[in-house]
């Protein structure tokens, strides 16, 4: 999760199509079901596919310039990455952009499918020929977005297009491009490297009891809340379909972040947000600084 250069990869280039049991979600790329069919978790997606076109290179070379004379290209690679095959006619906004499939043929092919859709497609293709290699209970999810993904998928896309200052807007999702773009231009180029903790640290979680969470995820998390926490506040927002979709499963959200102990993290859930605080004081783990 502290490497965004290759979440940026794992969003635009081509996924594996694979299982090797039925447990293995491999083919999902990094996503779960629960976010392909509400779209938990896209505000992350989209904000690291906008930094990487901001900021960066094909290679992951931070680019010259000022990145402020880009956000076109941003937002075109934006809207490629979502584009459906649309050919009707309507007043609404766009969902088709297959003009930019000159300009991002990783994104996007001349029939206007975009990355996002080709792998939901590719995804149900996969799943309904190897019946064997996958759950009954991804099957039967698959079945349910062969239906209604395409027009659900529509909906979200023109919502994304809704202006940021416009009185009326259609349907609950509050995700735009507008504010990806802002929140891209302030976060940053991609971080390109792991963010290693201090051998003072994993010695201590080595010591430390985690009421049966994998160490590894504990680990993870305090990496991430070190490599994102803001300088005017302890509190880290914590992007858990994301981490469920990094694990490849819904450990995490389902059963892991209830029993970590309130020595090592603390968290709350405000306005449906989940964010947390690594615990520093006498008796519990204490982390010095992060060089």
């Amino acid at each position: 999760m502290t490497n965004e250069w290759v979440e940026f990869k794992a969003y635009t280039e081509q996924p594996t199509y694979t299982a090797f049991r039925k447990t293995d979600t491999t083919y999902l790329g990094r996503f779960t079901f629960d976010m392909i069919t509400d779209f938990s978790g896209f505000g992350r997606i989209l904000t690291i596919i906008a930094r990487g076109y901001l900021f960066h290179d094909k290679d992951g070379a931070v680019l010259d310039g000022n990145p402020y004379d880009r956000i076109d290209t941003a937002r075109n690679a934006l809207c490629a990455w979502c584009s459906v095959p649309d050919k009707k006619k309507s007043s609404e906004p766009s969902v088709d952009f297959r003009e930019l499939s000159a300009d991002f043929p990783e994104l996007i092919d001349e029939n206007g499918k975009g990355w996002f859709y080709r792998h939901i497609k590719s995804v149900i293709r996969f799943v309904k020929a190897n019946p064997d290699k996958v759950s009954k209970s991804a099957y039967k999810k698959c079945e349910n977005l062969s239906v209604g993904f395409t027009s659900q998928w529509k909906k979200r896309v023109r919502q994304l297009q809704v202006p940021i200052f416009a009185l009326n807007t259609k349907g609950a999702w509050t995700l735009r491009f507008d504010d990806i773009i802002a929140d891209a231009l302030e976060a940053g180029a991609l971080r390109t490297e792991e963010y290693p903790l201090p051998e003072t640290v994993n010695k201590q979680l080595e010591t430390t009891g985690t009421n049966g969470v994998p160490k590894e995820v504990i680990a993870e998390m305090i990496r991430y809340y070190f490599a994102n926490k803001p300088d005017d506040t302890d509190w880290v927002v914590l992007p858990v379909a994301n981490f469920d979709a990094y694990y490849g499963n819904n450990n995490l959200s389902k059963k892991w972040l209830a029993k970590i102990t309130k020595s090592l993290i603390q968290r709350e859930n405000r306005h449906g947000i989940c964010r947390y605080k690594v615990i520093a004081s006498q008796g519990k783990i204490a982390f010095g600084p992060i060089l």
